[in-house]
């Protein structure tokens, strides 16, 4: 939102700095409530309401899961449009940035629980995808000083097999879908898997080069610090020999 003025974007009316650019601050505080955030906080919402749907009446009742799966719907859909609307209109705040995941961690965290302690998904399916989740979103700080690890395109496939396969045991289906789904799931753990290995591989090579590049520039930085000590180092010497000239003392006294 660069260059949209304050009042209109619902700031504090700050006015624009050189170059026709908000401050900071002006900003951070006109995008705060912007579209792809409130997206967001709907997510954070949905996750009891989902948990209450989905374990009413004993967590059987094919109605209330039908609610439920409506639920866990609209959360996943909402975490496609808010990250595509908030690069595509320059509405990434840092608020986005924590929420966002936190949010798709905790709605299909809930998910996955609920379906093992309900008996309906085995609790090493549970633990093998909170793991992984949890563990690269630790990783991705771990390396984050260094660069950030990108988002692949097994890494989308596998966001789009754990959401359908988690939405089809949350409904209670019986009979070919109800087999169909345990494939689903099959397909999403492998991809959890093996996208989750190929992330730690990016991790190790991308902090590898980061603490890399930071010795050089730091070995560089000594470099030019040691130049200007040395050629300093030849100046006194210079300097007591022409110390007897009234005009090369003027000068040493000038230089100081």
């Amino acid at each position: 939102m660069t260059g949209v003025p304050a009042s209109a974007a619902g700031g504090s009316g700050a006015k624009p700095v050189r170059g026709g650019k908000l401050g900071t601050a002006a900003v951070n505080q006109a995008s705060l409530w912007n579209i792809a955030n409130l997206l967001t906080m709907l997510r954070l919402v949905l996750v009891p309401g989902f948990v209450l749907l989905l374990l009413h009446n004993g967590g059987y009742d094919p109605a209330w899961r039908s609610f439920a799966w409506a639920a866990f719907a609209i959360a996943m859909i909402t975490d496609l449009f808010d990250g595509h609307l908030a690069r595509t209109y320059d509405l990434v705040t840092d608020f986005g940035k924590i929420a966002d995941p936190i949010a798709d961690k905790a709605i299909m965290g809930a998910a996955l629980i609920c379906l093992s302690y309900l008996g309906d998904l085995p609790w090493w399916v549970t633990g093998v995808i909170l793991f992984r989740e949890i563990g690269i979103t630790l990783m991705r700080f771990w390396v984050i000083r260094h660069a950030v690890i990108p988002a692949s395109r097994g890494g989308k496939m596998k966001t789009l097999a754990q959401g359908t396969a988690v939405g089809m045991y949350v409904l209670a289906l019986t009979g070919p879908l109800a087999t169909l789904r345990f494939w689903v799931m099959a397909v999403a753990v492998v991809l959890t898997v093996v996208t989750g290995l190929d992330y730690v591989r990016q991790a190790v090579v991308l902090r590898r080069k980061g603490l890399a590049a930071e010795r050089a520039a730091a070995a560089g930085a000594s470099g030019t610090a040691e130049g200007p000590g040395a050629a300093e180092g030849t100046g006194p010497v210079s300097r007591d020999s022409t110390a007897h000239g009234s005009t090369a003392h003027g000068s040493t006294e000038a230089e100081r």
